[in-house]
């Protein structure tokens, strides 16, 4: 079991993980959240049952209200918000009592917005079940739901009590959810340390096949550990912690016009995002062609043409235009100088991300 420590101005809490270690759930509770006697556990109704029932018969002695959500992005709306707090609120929960999140990334920012909202802010523990969710959505204490004018618009900071990454509920997740969690990955090397992303040109195959168990610990762990290091030093995204969206101003917009469907997931936007990017900012070619090598060799999705038409980019650029780092009617980007070294955060004209595009789709 390997533990992080995250340390935010306003609170301490554990990242664990490991393999089968929510068999330790209860102990973690008496540790983390003392005096908490109630505890809303909400599911994603993908997670399996067997780690449902698990986590209940571990939780015996405490009173628990189960809560199943069917869950899309679509679900990440303040109607699914004041339904969760309708349903908690009724159950006479406290300020000492718990919300579990246990799924993925979309249900952990639901929980974690419901637990933020309940009586100015209740304990929150993030269980997350998807790779995405264990390497980016579960840290930094983000949550959100989204407007039809965009993705993750409206939202609060709320820190987890704890976060527990058990790679065991990795297995019931299809390759194209791997790969969506595998982007997050790829962008912590890309943008803070190269060392790791020559690791990954190894080990990449091996963390998306699920084939080996000591890769995977590692990624998550390495993945954790350099967003843990930036939400320290920024929790609330005034200044460095803008560096975790590289890739996300174009990748947001690709979901977005695509209108959150099945069609393109996060973690694929993400990384036509990526591409996007460090073909909009990279000079050095042969950098360019090692992250290339690196898409063709794991198979990842690259041409943004298979994906849109040039009929699309308004659409694109009004959504680039919405996004949460702009303050003028420029549209702001986070790139890279070189792989492991991000460029500080510059606005560039909608003429000059229309051009780009057209190229990029011709």
């Amino acid at each position: 079991m390997l533990k992080l420590i995250v340390k935010t101005k306003n609170k301490k809490y554990p990242i664990v993980i490991g393999e089968n270690i929510l068999k330790k759930i209860n102990s973690f509770f008496k540790s983390y959240v003392p005096n908490c006697k109630k505890i809303a556990l909400i599911v994603d109704n993908n997670v399996p049952n067997k780690i449902t029932n698990n986590i209940r018969k571990s939780l015996k002695n405490y009173q628990i209200l189960l809560i199943k959500i069917h869950v899309s992005e679509k679900k990440k709306s303040f109607k699914t918000i004041e339904s969760l707090l309708n349903k908690i609120l009724k159950n006479n929960f406290n300020r000492n009592d718990c919300v579990i999140a246990l799924g993925g990334g979309i249900l952990g920012d639901i929980s974690g917005l419901t637990a933020s909202l309940l009586k100015r802010g209740i304990r929150f523990i993030n269980i997350p079940t998807t790779l995405l969710a264990q390497v980016d959505s579960s840290i930094g204490g983000k949550t959100a739901v989204n407007l039809n004018l965009g993705k993750n618009l409206i939202g609060t900071f709320h820190q987890p009590d704890l976060v527990i990454a058990d790679i065991l509920t990795l297995k019931s997740l299809p390759k194209r959810e791997m790969i969506c969690g595998y982007a997050e990955i790829l962008k912590h090397a890309l943008i803070l340390d190269k060392k790791f992303f020559n690791w990954l040109n190894k080990k990449g195959k091996e963390i998306i096949n699920l084939s080996n168990k000591n890769s995977i610990q590692k990624a998550i762990f390495l993945s954790c550990k350099i967003k843990s290091k930036i939400v320290q030093k920024d929790e609330k995204e005034k200044n460095l912690r803008q560096i975790l969206n590289f890739g996300h101003t174009f990748g947001h917009a690709f979901e977005a016009t695509k209108k959150f469907s099945k069609k393109l997931n996060h973690g694929e936007s993400v990384l036509l995002g990526i591409i996007c990017a460090i073909k909009f900012s990279l000079k050095k070619k042969e950098e360019l062609d090692l992250i290339l090598d690196h898409y063709s060799n794991l198979n990842l999705p690259y041409k943004i043409k298979n994906f849109f038409k040039k009929k699309d980019i308004p659409r694109l650029i009004k959504f680039m235009k919405s996004d949460k780092k702009n303050y003028d009617k420029n549209i702001k980007l986070v790139l890279i100088n070189q792989i492991g070294k991000v460029a500080k955060p510059k606005s560039y004209s909608e003429i000059k991300i229309k051009k780009f595009l057209l190229a990029m789709l011709d």
